[in-house]
């Protein structure tokens, strides 16, 4: 009797010991993320990571309005210097600090503050931040800023665990604590992050997954045959050449959302010594290989016309589309006289490129078309978050990336082109495109705010810090067991409501 009782009690025992994971669901991502900080990264998987790790102070909706997720109210002052919001009671950090103002003001002063963080342009207006309250917060502005509220809902918005970001300061990526309704477990780089469901989340009732696993496979051929397969549950960024298939697969949900975003190529204008090539040094030749682009072509030929050609940082079905300036046609002829007008027969050009497949065809295309025109391209394939290295460190002549697109238009244009920008990995600085830039961010009228950047657009249509080529659709897969899945224009995987059967 007692060795039974023994081995029911062991056995009991081992029971709870192994972790419970009813439901586990498996994504397969493009990318691997950067940092796990919101303070530092810059990815757009990251930020898929973000979405079930860490909540922000507002979210946004399929119809980019934005809405309350750790902020419940907000409001303005007349003059537009203030914002006060009221925070949600009864919320705990993964490690069980609470969440308060105070928490909040911690959060953001580290997001203006730390040497490593990639916000302070986007809280450049802040002048302060203080708890007026237990639960009620209040930003200070220099000046009126219509786009704080945007930033709140993105990276600069995200609440990290005071008590935790203390502690690690710069390394608080190694192993991130959040308040989102997933809690960190581990990253293995290259291969997976794992999450695991938080018991204590504020809206526990309405996450229906137990475990959540994040695995970068860059190739897309690949992505969707692990899908296939049933190794994963769901796939970001299917290629547009496998709709079809997808689509055409009794097992498989298909999904997709025009984005908010853009594809370009940076071009080194001031970032350190590599900065110093003719394609850095000289605007007529930017100009001659923009020219020399077809970029209709290049989207119908790549993602199969689920893609818009595009110029600016706003697409051609946008209200913030400067008309003025519509998308040019290629003319091989002038790029070729704009190229010898700078001294030049062939220009030889470098260009650094992510090694996922869609991105390879894509500047294989451009290759071959601005080959006609005088310019003799390397492409130089790396891993994602590598380049993203090497274009902060100015290591590039040229580098092809893609912005994943923000609900406010000062998103998708201020952190790339001002003078010290964040995401300014160019160098470009022209003291006429910040100012109109900042009197953009100050207006609440949106026919004043677009002036403004049509006009900025104008001077960046000439200098080409970043030549933009299109905007890409953003497009879901998964098995027809995960069911409550949104798509939104800012292609995040919200797992809020999702659910997995079979």
């Amino acid at each position: 009797m007692k060795i039974a009782k023994f081995l029911a009690t062991l056995a009991a025992g081992a029971l709870v010991a192994l972790p419970a994971f009813a439901v586990e669901l498996k994504i397969g991502l493009q990318d691997d993320a950067d940092v796990l900080d919101p303070a530092q990264s810059r990815t757009f998987v990251g930020r898929i990571v973000y979405t079930a790790l860490c909540d922000k102070l507002v979210d946004v909706t399929p119809q980019l309005q934005f809405v309350p997720q750790l902020a419940t109210a907000w409001k303005w002052s007349a003059d537009g210097k203030e914002l006060t919001m009221t925070l949600r009671q009864g919320v705990k950090f993964h490690d069980e600090t609470p969440f308060n103002a105070q928490a909040v003001v911690d959060d953001i002063q580290r997001n203006m503050t730390m040497p490593e963080s990639r916000r302070k342009s986007e809280l450049s207006s802040v002048a302060k931040v203080e708890a007026t309250g237990e639960y009620e917060v209040k930003f200070t502005l220099k000046a009126p800023d219509v786009t704080l509220l945007a930033q709140l809902s993105d990276r600069a918005g995200m609440m990290v665990s005071p008590t935790a970001a203390k502690a690690a300061g710069a390394k608080f990526g190694d192993h991130p604590v959040c308040s989102g309704p997933f809690k960190f477990v581990e990253r293995v780089q290259q291969d997976r992050i794992v999450l695991e469901k938080f018991q204590d989340y504020w809206n526990k009732d309405n996450i229906f997954i137990d475990k959540v696993t994040y695995l970068p496979i860059p190739d897309t051929t690949v992505r969707l045959a692990n899908l296939r397969s049933g190794d994963l549950d769901m796939i970001e960024r299917v290629a547009a050449s496998d709709v079809a298939t997808v689509k055409a697969d009794p097992k498989l949900s298909y999904a997709d959302a025009v984005g908010t975003g853009w594809l370009g190529i940076y071009a080194n204008i001031g970032n350190g010594d590599r900065s110093k090539n003719p394609m850095g040094q000289d605007k007529r030749l930017r100009q001659a290989f923009s020219m020399a682009i077809d970029r209709e072509a290049a989207m119908q030929i790549v993602f199969d016309g689920t893609a818009l050609a595009g110029n600016q940082p706003f697409a051609p079905n946008s209200p913030w589309f400067d008309k003025d300036v519509p998308v040019p046609a290629r003319d091989v002829d002038k790029a070729k006289a704009l190229v010898k007008a700078a001294g030049f027969d062939r220009v030889p050009v470098e260009i650094a490129v992510t090694n996922d497949p869609v991105t390879l065809q894509t500047m294989q295309i451009i290759q071959s078309m601005v080959a006609e025109a005088g310019f003799d391209v390397t492409l130089k394939p790396t891993e994602f978050a590598t380049l993203l290295d090497a274009q902060t460190a100015g290591n590039y002549q040229l580098s092809r990336s893609d912005w994943s697109g923000r609900p406010d238009p000062d998103g998708n244009i201020q952190q790339f082109v001002t003078t010290g920008a964040g995401l300014n990995d160019s160098k470009y600085s022209n003291p006429q495109v910040d100012k109109l830039l900042v009197e953009a961010r100050q207006s609440q009228d949106n026919a004043v705010r677009k002036q403004k950047y049509d006009a900025a657009e104008a001077i960046m249509n000439d200098e080409l810090p970043i030549i933009y080529i299109g905007h890409q659709a953003w497009i879901w897969a998964y098995k027809k067991g995960v069911t409550g899945f949104v798509p939104s224009p800012d292609g995040m995987i919200r797992l809020a409501g999702v659910k997995k059967s079979g």
